[in-house]
């Protein structure tokens, strides 16, 4: 699950038909480009969550094009130039198993509902698929009138499949019967969460009318612990986790070599940077 942030939380992603346009429209862009398979997607005022399968190990490029190509495109919408996105790089949450794939993709699609906007997801008037779409579903998306040249590189339409997660255990029908199971769950908890806190969701037409430049005004949690994993079985977190620690000490292995003027080392497999950038060595997947 990857997700990035807007500069001060503010509402630039805000939805209306151009944003809903751009943004999905970016969002197939780099997905072609770059061989990533979408499985799920929710945008919201200010972030957004997709749960994707990143490949051919372009992870970088697939975020660098899709965040480069929106802050381009929704500032000429804003009339704006400054920063788009929040200080700092994206996140990246592994999902080691069926179920962490299931809570993840349930998180996306129930967070307008989580943040106290929308009573359902199904009502949210940003971009976000439905759960019956996984594995079952393709966009044609046309690029938008505003900001691109009809005659530039970027086509005039994607096809952007909703793909089926690389479950282990899962047909297609069993998959999404437990999506929209779980993203149910999670909408009724917050739900009651809400009520029991006296709230009440803000609505579609609300959120409609705030302005692009405004901001939450709770507090921004900070200091939090930034999570390379998720999923509820503790010992497939734990492998996860090890794997992560391996490749990290074999990499500062390979660069200290490589830097002390040894420059046929080989670094681990899914090593990136030094990679694309240097062109070492690097071990096969297999």
């Amino acid at each position: 699950m990857v997700s990035r942030r807007c500069l001060l939380r503010m509402f630039l992603l805000r939805p209306s038909k151009k944003v809903n346009e751009v943004f999905l429209y970016c969002l197939a862009a780099a997905a072609e480009r770059f061989g990533v398979a979408v499985h799920s997607f929710c945008v919201m005022s200010n972030h957004y969550h997709l749960v994707i399968t990143d490949q051919r190990g372009e992870l970088p490029l697939f975020m660098h094009l899709l965040n480069q190509l929106t802050s381009r495109a929704i500032n000429s919408l804003l009339g704006r130039f400054e920063s788009f996105w929040a200080q700092g790089t994206y996140s990246a949450v592994e999902l080691p198993d069926d179920d962490a794939i299931i809570d993840k993709i349930a998180y996306t699609l129930a967070n307008p509902v989580s943040a106290g906007l929308v009573q359902t997801g199904r009502s949210w008037p940003g971009l976000r698929n439905l759960p019956e779409d996984v594995g079952s579903r393709v966009l044609v998306v046309q690029r938008p009138l505003q900001f691109f040249r009809k005659d530039g590189a970027l086509p005039a339409e994607i096809a952007l499949e909703i793909a089926l997660p690389p479950f282990e255990d899962l047909s297609g029908e069993d998959a999404r019967s437990c999506i929209a199971a779980a993203v149910e769950a999670q909408e009724d908890a917050a739900r009651s969460r809400i009520a029991a806190e006296g709230r009440k969701f803000l609505g579609r037409r609300a959120i409609r009318d705030q302005s692009s430049f405004d901001r939450p005004d709770s507090r921004e949690s900070r200091f939090r612990i930034n999570p390379r994993t998720a999923g509820r079985d503790k010992w497939k977190r734990i492998e996860t986790l090890s794997r992560l620690r391996s490749f990290l000490e074999a990499y500062r292995e390979a660069k200290a070599a490589y830097l002390s003027g040894h420059t046929g080392a080989v670094f681990p497999a899914g090593t990136w940077l030094m990679r694309v950038r240097y062109g070492v060595a690097c071990a096969d997947t297999g």
